[in-house]
């Protein structure tokens, strides 16, 4: 991983998320990070998924407010859930609570096709319009209550 990534700011990033692993290990059981998962962080533009006002702060290993008493979750939170789901490349995965779509963003690296419910609609549109400038094709975001999935195209890996 010699200069990979370039960007100094996450290089950083991974290294913090990196140490809460082994601090974390024995709750965990993970004393190191998935290097596909961190292959993910580093791809995707965590700057995009946050307020302008937050901008600056996108590579800080911290939750960032996203608007509506919501937040972005702690990258090193990010990069545990994702591991402690073994995504696969032909996973279809149901994520209830888009937020800002940067979960659903980093899972799209990593399988075949994302579905995504939000319950509060300015959410779930910005999240939407930001996952498809940015390229996040195999991500889906629906408006509604997760309490009932995504039905229609379940089931889920």
């Amino acid at each position: 991983m010699k200069d990979f990534p370039k960007d100094e700011r996450v290089r950083q990033l991974l290294a913090a998320i990196g140490a809460d692993y082994l601090y974390a290990a024995p709750f965990t059981g993970l004393a190191e990070p998935d290097p596909r998962v961190m292959a993910a962080l580093a791809e995707v533009p965590r700057e995009e998924f946050v307020p302008a006002e937050m901008r600056r702060h996108a590579y800080e290993n911290r939750p960032l407010a996203i608007g509506n008493d919501q937040t972005i979750s702690q990258p090193y939170i990010v990069a545990l859930m994702t591991q402690l789901l073994l995504p696969r490349e032909d996973a279809v995965m149901l994520e209830i609570g888009t937020g800002s779509g940067y979960q659903a963003a980093i899972l799209s690296r990593l399988v075949k096709k994302v579905y995504s419910v939000e319950i509060i609609a300015p959410l779930a549109e910005q999240a939407q319009q930001t996952l498809a400038r940015l390229g996040y094709h195999n991500v889906e975001v629906r408006v509604g209550d997760g309490r009932r999935g995504w039905p229609e195209h379940a089931p889920y890996d």
